[in-house]
């Protein structure tokens, strides 16, 4: 006798991180040799250590492991705060190094420290798309630095984007609708608003289309795409009354981004069918609960984002002027198609 419906076991699918990161790499490396001319040296990634936080000690790792394996140069340089802004301007001023990274928070506390920090960085070598510039373009939904020219990219921040392209990958944008509309239709929550991680995400997501409840401490907000010709970055509305509940029971897609072991999302509120992705360094779902409710489970992104990082390397050795005599505006045109996607 066939099983009823309801005795029917649910499956959640769970995806790892190197599922996805793989095929990242794989683009990274190609894209590489598209914007590099013959002999050129590995590209060097300079990493500002000023903590001793075990998340960015552990990123710290994962990423110097990625770049070896890939053929990038990764130097990690630790040092006191006090001498972080006079070698990261050093940094700026070395040809030899093609991009930079700091690991945050570097005065707990003191977020305006941090984002002096941020500022620092060389636009031209800036990996992680934290620079005002970057972040201008990205909340405005501006994807060139140079326009109307349009051959430099703009660069976005690498977990956030770590976050979309995961979305991809589990074919959540829909690629028949036009770009900038490809997540229509689609309700996301998003618990974390951090200025590095949460607010930028739920802009992103936003700018492609979708609903998204960004959720924290301070209650609920919800971004969405800006109407209009002439409002082409999202709206953000305030939800009062609102709280992660109310959120969760219509949101397809729930991404966990709480810097606390302590906090989980309740598995009895998400949604039948839901997707969930965790980006904090703690697993904000808890694992069993979850699949039964999910119907994709995604539950760390940290190989992608560091994917991602040398994604953006490529891009920002992609976007820098080339010798006189030997680049054209057809080589440099090559080289902007070669991120034709974001």
């Amino acid at each position: 006798m066939a099983a009823a419906p309801q005795d029917i076991p649910k499956t959640c699918k769970v995806v790892l991180a190197d599922t996805i990161a793989r095929g990242l790499l794989s683009e990274v490396k190609e894209t590489l040799a598209t914007v590099q001319s013959a002999g050129a040296i590995q590209p060097y990634l300079a990493a500002f250590l000023a903590n001793d936080d075990p998340a960015a000690v552990k990123y710290a790792e994962w990423s110097k492991k990625t770049c070896e394996e890939n053929g990038f140069t990764f130097d990690l340089r630790k040092m006191d705060k006090e001498e972080l802004e006079e070698a990261i301007m050093a940094a700026n001023e070395d040809d030899s190094v093609d991009g930079i990274i700091v690991y945050y928070p570097i005065f707990p506390g003191n977020p305006t420290h941090d984002k002096y920090i941020q500022e620092t960085v060389s636009l031209a070598k800036d990996v992680e798309g934290l620079c005002h510039k970057h972040l201008y373009n990205m909340y405005h939904n501006i994807r060139f630095l140079d326009a109307p020219a349009n051959l430099k990219k703009s660069i976005l921040p690498c977990t956030p984007l770590a976050v979309v392209k995961i979305l991809e990958h589990l074919q959540i944008y829909n690629p028949i609708l036009a770009p900038g509309n490809r997540l229509f239709g689609k309700t996301i929550t998003v618990i974390n608003r951090s200025e590095v991680n949460g607010r930028p995400l739920a802009a992103l997501l936003a700018n492609d289309g979708a609903s998204v409840y960004s959720v924290d401490l301070t209650g609920v907000q919800l971004f969405t795409r800006g109407r209009g010709i002439r409002a082409p970055r999202h709206q953000v509305h305030e939800q009062p009354g609102w709280a992660l509940e109310q959120c969760l029971a219509l949101s397809d897609v729930v991404i966990g981004g709480v810097p606390s072991e302590k906090f989980k999302v309740p598995a009895d509120l998400l949604r039948d069918g839901a997707v969930c992705i965790n980006f904090s360094s703690f697993r904000n779902f808890d694992g069993p609960a979850v699949k039964e409710r999910a119907s994709i489970y995604v539950p760390s992104i940290g190989k992608v984002t560091i994917a991602v990082l040398l994604r953006n390397l490529v891009r920002l050795i992609a976007n820098r002027p080339r010798p006189e005599g030997t680049s054209n505006a057809s080589q440099i045109k090559a080289r902007s198609e070669a991120f034709a996607d974001g």
